[in-house]
């Protein structure tokens, strides 16, 4: 005979259901993970493209051109990604702070967070200034397709300044970025979840 309905075992009132068999708790919804790791994939990938187009000799314009295109097309799609995260942070989904991180740490965290994402932000329009304002009038193609328009033009004194600017923030990007991931790992080894919530 099977058991009475109202002889098994019910949830204290107010509790919440534990987490679902399989799943992982305190991990940040998978669009935020998708696009956390992507941005950093793409950055990485600007970064190195371009490292790459600087070196190319101007004599090969048809490689320096699509190398070009190609840097502006990853900056672009950086400045999406990180509005998207952005509006999902806006929208409060995700884990609460962190177990186990002192105060302090949690506020340089976010100051870190804020800096990053403002050289996320900053960095694609900044190139794209660049490519306007420089005194070869070669056109952005987006994904190689669609052409942005040109938001100032050709001006060489403008160009240099932001030219310098991009790239100065550039390796303050890397710099950061090496040192957020190096503090999530640190964390990771002391045995809190900064990494494996965006795992």
């Amino acid at each position: 005979m099977s058991p009475r309905a109202d002889a098994l075992p019910r949830p204290l009132a107010g509790s919440r259901p534990g987490p679902r068999p399989g799943s992982r708790s305190g991990r940040w919804p998978l669009p935020n993970r998708l696009l956390h790791w992507g941005t950093a994939l793409m950055v990485l990938a600007a970064f190195a493209v371009a490292l790459i187009m600087t070196d190319v000799e101007a004599r090969d314009f048809l490689l320096r051109f699509w190398l070009y295109q190609a840097h502006k097309t990853i900056g672009l799609l950086v400045l999406l990604a990180c509005l998207a995260r952005l509006g999902l942070r806006l929208l409060g989904r995700g884990p609460g702070p962190v177990k186990g991180l002192p105060t302090s740490k949690r506020r340089l965290a976010g100051l870190g967070h804020a800096a990053l994402y403002g050289l996320l932000l900053a960095m694609p329009v900044l190139g794209l200034l660049v490519a306007d304002t420089a005194p070869q009038k070669v056109p952005t193609l987006f994904l190689g397709l669609w052409r942005l328009p040109v938001l100032i033009g050709p001006d060489a004194a403008l160009f240099e300044g932001l030219s310098t600017l991009h790239m100065v923030l550039a390796w303050t990007l890397v710099v950061l970025a090496l040192g957020h991931g190096a503090m999530a790992i640190h964390h990771h080894r002391r045995g809190l979840d900064v990494l494996r919530r965006m795992l």
